[in-house]
């Protein structure tokens, strides 16, 4: 079984194909003549290659035919990011009862690996993945051994999962992360090798498809993108061993944010159109809500405008139709109307209309829980300074910034803050900008 990667991407990526020593330089010079393309690559290229020196487009394009890829699975993402790695050995767990022990076992070792913010299921390995979820017969039979496994202990379970949920949105990923991946390794080894009936199996699979996806989820909340798809990958498996194909649908959408947050927008695309065909027929409006909503942002991201807003609408009626809050999943408990501001707020800005989307995002920020209110913050100072309203940005930053400075640890919420304060090179030299990038600078390094 195959672990996570820590050293350089274009590392992994010659250690899994044998590129090694002289090896790789014959194989790139090779090709590059095979493309009529004048390149002397040899081991120093490399080297620098995998030391902080970015290729020049031929490198680029070069690299990418060896690897079989095209042109426009490199040329739109900044080097390393392109690289095709963590798409073997524990990816490839099948879809079965033993795949998804073997898979959850391993997660609990290894899961925690991770270069932040680097997206490492992508492409043909990230639709693999969404295919073989939708195509898996669902609630695969388990057989194990060991010390009997009561309702009673799964209550508590429940308990442990629901209390870790309800502080996360207060709180953010960054503090409870390490209590997270506890209770999944807890939640795992109790699949592995306790004894229990039918029904136990199933809530234990429902319970390790939960705490896998709040893991994947607090992982992504600190910027550890690579972890937090592999997590996500648990929840998967783990919600098809239940049978919960609800759930698995709400996964892959959340998987499409993480795709989209790398800006590969048609990997999303492709994993919120999975998610909606492979969802049951009849589905909680609010999920199937949020599902439209992640359809919509894809949409916007590939460009599509006309039919972001269309499944924007449709989003918004299946909320308004949600009369009934018992129907809510608990994963979903956060879901609602300032969620749904956000995504409005966001779909105003990328058509320009500032003013619109200004007004979207103060109620979005105004409802949130603290953490999503931190993250939110950053999105509503953009909006504000689109409209040159300069004083208005900076003060919603700060409030931002009070919520990073007090109980609230997002890795997210410092990085828009970042984009947002990389907007403000216009106004660089005003006193209250410089005073907003030292406070921003020092926000403590767990929230980063």
């Amino acid at each position: 079984m195959s672990t996570l990667y820590c050293g350089h991407p274009l590392a992994y990526v010659r250690d899994q194909r044998g590129w090694t020593g002289m090896k790789f330089p014959t194989l790139m010079n090779h090709q590059a003549r095979s493309m009529g393309i004048s390149m002397a690559h040899n081991r120093g290229t490399t080297w620098k290659w995998e030391h902080g020196t970015t290729p020049d487009d031929d490198g680029q394009r070069v690299l990418a035919a060896l690897l079989g890829l095209q042109d426009s699975d490199w040329s739109v993402r900044d080097w390393p990011n392109w690289l095709p790695v963590g798409e073997s050995g524990v990816l490839d767990a099948p879809w079965s009862a033993t795949g998804t022990v073997e898979l959850l076992t391993t997660l609990s070792r290894t899961g925690h690996m991770d270069r932040r913010r680097f997206v490492t299921i992508t492409g043909a390995a990230l639709t693999a993945l969404a295919a073989g979820w939708a195509d898996a017969p669902g609630a695969f039979a388990a057989a194990s051994t060991g010390d009997r496994v009561t309702a009673t202990m799964v209550d508590n379970l429940e308990k442990r999962v629901q209390a870790l949920r309800e502080l996360d949105s207060e709180m953010g990923g960054g503090r409870l992360l390490a209590d997270a991946r506890q209770d999944f390794t807890l939640i795992s080894s109790v699949i592995a090798n306790g004894r229990y009936t039918e029904e136990i199996g199933i809530r234990l699979h429902q319970l390790a498809a939960q705490v896998s996806y709040m893991v994947g989820w607090m992982s992504y909340d600190t910027g550890l993108f690579s972890a937090g798809q592999s997590y996500y990958k648990g929840a998967l498996y783990s919600a098809k061993a239940a049978g919960d194909d609800q759930f698995g649908a709400f996964v892959l959408a959340e998987m499409g944010v993480v795709a989209g947050d790398a800006g590969r927008w048609h990997d999303r695309l492709h994993m919120t159109a999975t998610a909606l065909n492979g969802a049951p027929k009849r589905v909680a409006p609010q999920v199937e809500s949020y599902l439209m909503l992640g359809h919509a942002a894809a949409l916007r991201g590939v460009g599509d405008h006309e039919s972001a807003a269309k499944a924007f609408s449709k989003a918004e009626r299946l909320l308004d139709r949600s009369v009934n809050d018992d129907d809510l999943p608990d994963y979903l408990g956060w879901f609602g109307q300032a969620q749904l501001e956000s995504s409005r707020g966001k779909h105003l800005m990328a058509v320009g209309r500032h003013d619109e989307a200004t007004v979207a995002l103060e109620k979005s920020v105004n409802e949130a829980a603290p953490r999503d209110a931190a993250v939110r913050s950053a999105r509503l100072a953009e909006a504000r300074l689109m409209g040159r309203n300069l004083d208005g940005a900076l003060e919603a930053a700060h409030e931002g910034l009070a919520l990073l400075e007090g109980a609230v640890s997002s890795g997210r919420a410092v990085n828009r803050l970042q984009e947002f304060s990389s907007q403000l090179g216009h106004y660089a030299a005003e006193p209250a900008v410089v005073e907003f990038r030292e406070r921003l600078a020092a926000v403590p390094v767990e929230a980063a």
